[in-house]
């Protein structure tokens, strides 16, 4: 994940508020019994596509299924749109250049230890907090992919998630999945932190739960437990982007997608 822009306007700061304020407690998730009621959805056939916006947001939310299509050897590409240098603004620690290298090793480490193949990583270098001024190039660069590499399927994060860059990669993910003709899931990562139960800006309807078996939560908490950077405060830094209330959120036995039902 990255903390939301330093520059906002009105909506956005909105949004960054209900991120930055406290979160809905775990418990009170887990107590909620709709996701119990919610359809698997069947994977379709071929090769499956998975965008993040910073290195880790693919791990939070689709590392247990990257995990168990890797172990069925089903080839899984990830497209990371950004290096997440701007998570730790002003750290004098790790500035941005700095960062965006350790942040790109944890993600390789991630993703061996979900078992994605190297040769089907890409990367954009997108500026974070500025994806969205680049959402025309990003969907084009995601439908190209999504054609050379014959994928089945296209998963992102939710573009109702609240923060900038995981909405403008939901929304070029959607732009691009409807050129090609491919099914998208979209899954959600803050709005875990920022909605509760029954909440109206969620589409429930659309929610379908992919359970996870005791060895896929092991490989995803693995793969969590490589992003330092986030799950560990720096010596400027004292705010910890990812602390254990926030990472409770992605370590329950299921990982959530909102299915889109028209993509025309």
């Amino acid at each position: 994940m990255s903390a939301p822009g330093p520059d906002r306007e009105p909506a956005a700061s909105e949004a960054a508020r209900a991120i930055e304020a406290a979160g809905t407690d775990e418990r009170e998730w887990a107590a909620w019994p709709a996701p119990g009621e919610w359809p698997e959805p069947a994977l379709p056939e071929g090769p499956v596509l998975v965008l993040a916006a910073h290195p880790d947001d693919e791990v939070l939310g689709f590392g247990g299924t990257a995990a168990r299509l890797a172990a069925e050897r089903r080839e899984v590409h990830v497209l990371t749109a950004t290096d997440g240098e701007a998570s730790h603004p002003g750290s004098r620690v790790l500035p941005p250049e700095a960062l965006a290298r350790a942040r790109r090793r944890e993600l390789a480490e991630a993703l061996d230890a979900l078992g994605v193949d190297r040769r089907t990583r890409h990367r954009l270098a997108l500026a974070d907090t500025r994806v969205g001024a680049h959402e025309t190039v990003l969907a084009r660069t995601v439908a190209e992919l999504l054609r050379s590499t014959g994928a089945g399927l296209c998963v992102a994060p939710w573009r109702g998630d609240l923060h900038a860059d995981h909405e403008a990669v939901g929304r070029a993910a959607r732009t691009a999945a409807a050129s090609v003709g491919v099914p998208l899931w979209q899954y959600p990562v803050w709005m875990w932190h920022w909605a509760v139960p029954e909440d109206a800006r969620v589409p429930w309807t659309r929610c379908h739960r992919l359970p996870l078996s005791a060895a896929q939560r092991a490989r995803k908490r693995a793969a969590v437990r490589r992003f330092r950077t986030q799950t560990a405060p720096l010596p400027d830094h004292p705010a910890v982007i990812l602390p254990p209330e926030e990472l409770a959120h992605h370590q329950r036995d299921f990982e959530t997608v909102i299915v889109e039902t028209d993509l025309s």
